[in-house]
């Protein structure tokens, strides 16, 4: 399964796209300061070229945390919502995990540091290159999505995760 990950931001969107625990794709989309719109948009237009030329077969987003501030969280939001409008335009399943199952999935510990994920990041896809934080926490939302599809896959019929 091909998988598109997600890491929505108003001036830096990190993308990663992963087929198993292979790399495919990893870069950040960098949107600069113009106006909000513009960046939305430019997250969209990226989003859908990257989806026809990589083909992913889903995607994984991170669920929005509480930010103290609320302007950024607003902005948060908008660039989360281009990404994932972006991905069901194209026809994809998004799958929405929490920072901390993330983190679960990837260390094995739901409160561990940006270091470790990255860390295991680049050990699960044997990366021999940092491919940049907002990238590494993409490929940390597919990895999620592989790890959790993989283990709902051995589940008997009508056994859901949460």
């Amino acid at each position: 399964m091909r998988i598109l990950g997600l890491d929505p931001g108003s001036r830096k969107t990190g993308v990663g796209i992963i087929d198993g625990e292979r790399l495919v794709h990893a870069e950040t989309l960098r949107l600069g300061d113009g106006p909000m719109p513009e960046r939305l948009g430019l997250i969209f237009s990226e989003l859908r070229r990257l989806i026809a030329e990589h083909r992913p077969d889903v995607a994984a987003v991170e669920t929005v945390f509480m930010s103290r501030n609320a302007q950024s969280a607003i902005k948060l939001g908008q660039a989360r919502g281009a990404a994932i409008c972006a991905a069901v335009e194209a026809g994809l399943e998004v799958h929405e995990y929490a920072p901390t199952a993330i983190k679960q999935a990837i260390v094995g510990r739901g409160r561990a540091g940006k270091e470790q994920v990255q860390h295991m990041v680049r050990a699960i896809l044997k990366l021999d290159f940092d491919p940049g934080e907002d990238a590494h926490d993409a490929l940390a939302a597919a990895l999620c999505h592989h790890h959790t599809a993989q283990t709902a896959s051995r589940l008997p019929p009508g056994v859901v995760l949460r």
